[in-house]
Formats: C-alpha cells, structure tokens, sequence
C-alpha cells in the first residue's frame, strides 16, 4: 500500500531516557528518515522520559489528522494504559480539541517485523558459516508479573519458523524469566548462533546485561565479532530498533491502521 498523507502528521512516541542518550537516538533517526520521504506533512517524535512529552507534543502539532504509532516492541502496560492516559485516547480514532488522533499498533508487532529481524539475522552471518547449522536466538527481556510482556517476540518467533528460512533452530530467550539468557548454551544445540536483541534501542541491557548473560567478556564496538566459546561461535546483534529499516515498519503500522481500523 502506497501512502501520500500530506494532510496528516505521523506522531512516533517511545521510552526515552534521561540517563542514556541512546534511547531515544533510533526514534529520532526514525523520524527524520520517514520526514525525508514527504509521506507526511509532518513527522514528530514524542517521549515518556524526555523532552517534548506525550502530553506536550499533540497542540504542537498543525495538522488535524495525527497517526500515532508507538515505538514499543510489544503492547503491554505502556501502549494499553500509559499512552491512552497521557494522549487521552480513548477509541482506535480519538478527537481531541478538534484534532483526529489515529492510535495505531506498536511496531513490534506489525508483520513486516518479521522480515526485518530475518534480514538483520541473515547479514549479520558471515558467509563461510553454514545456515543449516546455525541457531537464531531473538532476546527479549520478559517478566514473570507480566505475562504479555514476551507476547511478541513469541509470536515473530512462530513467524520466522513457519517461513523456514534455513536455520537449523529459531527460538527465545530471557533475562528475567525462562528460557534465560544465561542457559543458551543448552537451548540451542548448533554450532553456530546468532543472538539478535528484541529492543528498540541499545542501552545498558544490550551493552551490558546481556552481554554478561551470553558470557561475552568484552563486546565488540561495532558488533561484527564472533565469539567463540570452545567449539561453538555466537554472534551478538545491536538492538533490531537501530535498525535504519524500522522507519518502513513505522510506515507499515500506519498503513495497517488505514486498512483495519479507519472508518471513514
């Protein structure tokens, strides 16, 4: 579906932090790739921990129609509580001091996710390792007091399976509850894995955390070295949200809204 919304703005909202410059750096390249592209009449971006706020950024904004597309992996407590509240959405199309307020789908859970995190499996790869013997291990953070939270990444793991790109074995993994990070060694039994970073943005998780888990003493800066661990070689990606393809996953939600939800 091809979109031409000179009328409309594309309003991205994300985490953001106050600590880690990082966070929210994807969201803004994000949005000045999908401004460059004159989809729409504007591109803004919003944050719960940074400047402009959620609540700040809606009467900055000129155009009547708004696509709000949240920069999340999954829904969870931040796209079904903390955005409605914030944003005052209260409907897929909310009004809002004469304003229409299209409140679509996080990004990690738009089909077209899937591609991207095959792809960045793919490159990320050195050609000399056979893909018949390699695993492909998409990392999410989880919590046993949400259940949810591991929702998405469970489903583009089903996803990746059923295309059958060529990996011996596709699955997940943890930092807070099973399967953990830490037994990956024992979850996959290929020679040859790839830990890919289910996050919208690098941080102190995918810099440090999980590093840690994986048993990396010391992460590469530009995440292209293999690590080898006796026999066995792991490969360990940047979070997929840096990932300059994102901004067509954004775009993506907003078509998928158009197609789904909009009534006109």
């Amino acid at each position: 579906m091809q979109l031409n919304k000179p009328d409309s703005a594309l309003l991205i909202l994300a985490h953001g932090s106050t600590e880690n410059a990082d966070s929210s750096a994807p969201t803004k390249l994000q949005a000045r790739s999908i401004r460059e592209t004159g989809i729409f009449g504007a591109v803004h971006c919003a944050f719960w921990k940074e400047e402009p706020s959620f609540r700040q950024v809606a009467p900055m904004i000129e155009q009547d129609e708004i696509y709000v597309v949240p920069n999340f992996i999954s829904e969870g407590y931040f796209t079904r509580q903390i955005i409605p509240r914030e944003m005052e959405l209260s409907e897929r199309t909310s009004e809002r001091n004469s304003k229409y307020l299209h409140y679509c789908d996080p990004v990690g859970i738009h089909p077209s996710m899937t591609d991207l995190l095959l792809a960045r499996a793919l490159a990320l790869r050195p050609d000399e390792i056979p893909l018949n013997d390699t695993a492909l291990i998409i990392i999410g953070h989880g919590t046993p007091k949400n259940k949810s939270s591991t929702a998405s990444i469970k489903q583009q793991v089903r996803a990746l399976q059923l295309l059958d790109p060529g990996f011996a074995e596709i699955t997940n993994a943890y930092m807070e509850e099973a399967p953990f990070i830490s037994d990956w060694e024992s979850i996959v039994t290929s020679r040859h894995v790839i830990a890919l970073p289910f996050f919208i943005s690098d941080g102190l998780h995918s810099y440090e955390d999980i590093p840690k888990m994986l048993g990396i003493e010391k992460l590469s800066s530009d995440r292209k070295n293999v690590y080898l661990f006796g026999k066995r070689t792991l490969q360990y990606s940047n979070a997929i949200g840096t990932d300059p393809s994102m901004a067509r996953v954004i775009i993506d939600q907003v078509a998928y809204f158009d197609e789904h939800y909009r009534n006109d």
